[in-house]
């Protein structure tokens, strides 16, 4: 039975000593999965620039001034060699990410397509493009679609300072859906957009007390991105995002945790921390959709070194 998770139970957790709160998660973390073993995705961003939504981290956002280049959506053989690609480097999950506010008919056909091609090849789907209606999401339950990536970002009452041009609640509404038609829910956060602790365990709290957890939880290292309004915001300090990490370990205990932007910026040490807190999960690859990530040589030094291998 799921447990129910309250702001200040989950703030006492927050609040331990550092070793404590890692011992906790790294108990929960061995009780559910095996923690030398890290799930392996791969990014691919099918549909770059020109959205027309706010978001202040994202350098895609067309009301941001010397914001990415628009790019019109890749086509079918882009998709094919990027599946080829990631089972090469025995990845077991390709997801695709496009900049859209919500995407068409015409749209919807083509990521179908994507859909089947990447299933092809033996590796799990996944898609991430903005707000989805129940039609468009049963559309890609249809198709094979494995799972959908639908962050909330940060808590409900950060929210408004990150973004304006849609709600906290719309977000929830899209989860519905995709939840609703038997998906997989990938569903996390970006920490370090100038938010206070208290909001990171809020946005957990959130996320554990949705109707059933989301079978992965990416949580991001903001990468402040030229000409977007948090380009100069400060670093957050390296051991909140661990705690942060641990936190999510014990309100998800059954969920994969994914280390995912803002490694590039992170020592072999931190992420080492992470790893035992209980994330479980990376992005592989050199790239992310507009960001640098950690390079595929990096990874597997550092996966040699702690003796983690892929799943």
């Amino acid at each position: 039975m799921k447990k129910t998770w309250t702001y200040d139970k989950a703030k006492t957790l927050f609040d331990l000593p550092f070793n404590d709160l890692l011992y906790k998660a790294h108990t929960v973390y061995r009780k559910n999965f095996n923690s030398n073993a890290i799930q392996i995705s791969t990014l691919l961003n099918i549909k770059k620039g020109g959205c027309s939504e706010d978001c202040a981290y994202c350098s895609q956002s067309a009301r941001h001034k010397g914001s990415v280049e628009p790019k019109r959506r890749v086509d079918l053989n882009t998709v094919r060699e990027a599946a080829k690609q990631a089972k090469l480097l025995n990845c077991s999950r390709l997801c695709m990410g496009a900049a859209w506010r919500s995407p068409t008919e015409p749209d919807m056909d083509a990521i179908c397509e994507m859909i089947q091609i990447v299933k092809s090849y033996g590796l799990e789907s996944c898609v991430t493009l903005g707000f989805l209606n129940e039609e468009q999401t049963n559309k890609l339950k249809n198709a094979g679609l494995d799972y959908y990536n639908h962050n909330i970002e940060t808590s409900p009452s950060y929210y408004e300072k990150i973004v304006t041009t849609h709600s906290f609640e719309d977000r929830l509404k899209t989860l519905e859906y995709v939840r609703n038609a038997g998906i997989k829910i990938c569903c996390g956060g970006i920490l370090g957009m100038g938010e206070a602790n208290e909001d990171r365990i809020r946005m957990l709290v959130v996320l554990t007390n949705l109707p059933s957890h989301p079978q992965s939880v990416p949580i991001n290292k903001l990468i402040p991105m030229p000409n977007t309004p948090l380009e100069m915001v400060p670093e957050m300090d390296a051991f909140d995002f661990i705690k942060t990490i641990a936190l999510a370990r014990i309100l998800l205990p059954l969920s994969d945790v994914r280390l995912s932007a803002g490694r590039s910026t992170m020592s072999d040490e931190m992420q080492a921390l992470c790893f035992f807190a209980g994330a479980n999960s990376i992005f592989y690859g050199d790239t992310l959709l507009t960001a640098k990530n950690q390079s595929m040589q990096q990874d597997e030094i550092l996966f040699n070194r702690l003796g983690l291998k892929k799943r």
